[in-house]
């Protein structure tokens, strides 16, 4: 993945993002683009060691061997739902 790194071109300015008074900075969208393209990458590889014999090579998926009872009914937020769902509130105030 060190490769990727060096592929990163910076944006020339600050862009702000449509109904968003966030203004994000060519350092801020490097640090996307390289956290977005890393895992894309750690996706694929995960796709193709599942098809392939060996899978005792690439990524590996972490699981608790004794998963904290706590976080029994523990539920994910799904970023993009949220996302619209403030975009949808902000709408109409």
């Amino acid at each position: 993945m060190t490769r990727m790194v060096n592929s990163y071109k910076r944006t020339s300015s600050p862009r702000s993002p449509t109904n968003s008074g966030e203004i994000f900075t060519p350092a801020h969208e490097e640090n996307v683009r390289f956290i977005h393209e890393s895992w894309q990458f750690v996706l694929r590889e995960i796709r193709s060691t599942q098809n392939s014999e060996r899978s005792d090579r690439g990524p590996q998926e972490y699981v608790e061997k004794n998963p904290n009872p706590n976080l029994h009914s523990f539920v994910p937020v799904d970023l993009s739902e949220l996302k619209k769902r403030t975009a949808q509130d902000s709408k109409k105030s």
